[in-house]
């Protein structure tokens, strides 16, 4: 794992949802790596995460139940938005095919944006596009 940045951290949906599974091959990393996350500065995931992990829940009651109270809500700032369409148009350059990768292009570029380091056990694709994001991952 690398330093974490004094503008804290933001959690992509693969993480919680590792803790929210029980996933066997993850949960272990997931969970040492948020709460590592937690105890080095704010915490933080926005409406495009929430909306992810919404899929494993029936009610918005049983989510927030779920979500640790130390991670903040955030919006998602306008020059993430820019950022991600311009992420998204390099990575069809690259002759990347997936049709849907905007999500985890907008969640890194707030991340970008932000100047926080972007916990994640996913790193390939932001890697590619966002080379100087600060990531934590495996």
């Amino acid at each position: 794992m690398t330093d974490l940045p004094v503008h804290g951290t933001l959690v992509d949906s693969n993480v919680l949802l590792d803790l929210f599974t029980e996933d066997p091959g993850w949960l272990e990393w997931s969970r040492d790596a948020l709460v590592a996350a937690i105890d080095a500065g704010p915490v933080v995931i926005n409406p495009i995460v929430y909306a992810e992990i919404s899929v494993r829940f029936e009610r918005i009651e049983e989510l927030e139940d779920a979500l640790p109270e130390l991670i903040k809500r955030e919006e998602l700032p306008w020059a993430a938005a820019f950022l991600a369409g311009k992420c998204f148009l390099e990575y069809r350059r690259r002759g990347g095919s997936k049709r849907s990768p905007l999500p985890d292009f907008y969640i890194g570029a707030h991340a970008a944006v932000t100047g926080r380091a972007l916990l994640t056990r996913d790193p390939v694709r932001y890697r590619s596009v966002l080379p100087s994001l600060d990531l934590i991952s495996p």
